[in-house]
């Protein structure tokens, strides 16, 4: 059983340079928002970014999907993010507060349901089951697709499309807190997360140097 008042740190992807070759793995889009980690215990929901920050009364509308869930109690890991009228993640519109109540939580894995601890089964496994779970949500939380084509052309797919990249998993995997080697995150170098994350490394280091250490 995971219990929810332990502080749990979420899977992260090792950056890579091209997605893995060959069967084995199957592909994700990197949408550009917040990574949430979705607790529910009965009737009490709390949304947690990856650093701990509590973000349950920022966004309503994940909060009433979560907790409208047929479960007891379940951890669904995820970003929360707002889409334009293309279809496309605008992080602009959460980093600025834009629009909180059109946040929705693109799930892409599910941790715990009903008091089982989820972690050390298969990662297909633990699809599958957020996938049924999901089924008939409307609102609030959506099932994040994956796709077993080739990683380039998923990837090259994503890049045209303007997403943020793709993360690639490694089938029958387990879930593991922290940096692993079995979930790779290929960024679209064209993508504005690469723009603004280049903009923020060039404006730290500016400060630095200014800061006669």
């Amino acid at each position: 059983m995971l219990h929810h008042r332990v502080s749990l740190e979420p899977c992260l992807p090792r950056p890579a340079k091209e997605p893995p070759a060959g069967p084995g793995w199957i592909h994700e889009i990197k949408h550009d928002g917040f990574r949430i980690l979705a607790r529910r215990d009965k009737d009490r929901v709390r949304l947690a970014t990856r650093n701990g920050s509590d973000f349950t009364a920022r966004y309503p509308k994940i909060v009433t999907a979560v907790e409208s869930l047929p479960v007891r109690s379940c951890v669904i890991d995820g970003e929360a993010i707002v889409v334009n009228q293309d279809g496309l993640s605008i992080f602009d519109i959460l980093r600025y507060r834009l629009r909180d109540d059109a946040a929705v939580l693109c799930a892409f894995d599910l941790i715990e349901a009903d008091g089982a601890d989820l972690r050390r089964q298969p990662l297909e496994r633990r699809k599958a089951m957020l996938a049924e779970l999901l089924r008939g949500v409307r609102d609030g939380v959506a099932f994040n697709q994956h796709f077993e084509s080739d990683g380039v052309i998923v990837f090259q797919h994503a890049c045209a499309l303007g997403c943020e990249g793709i993360v690639s998993k490694r089938l029958g995997s387990h879930y593991r807190s922290g940096r692993v080697d079995h979930w790779l995150k290929v960024k679209n170098p064209a993508s504005p997360a690469v723009k603004r994350e280049a903009e923020e490394d060039w404006g730290g280091k500016r400060w630095m140097r200014g800061r006669r250490w």
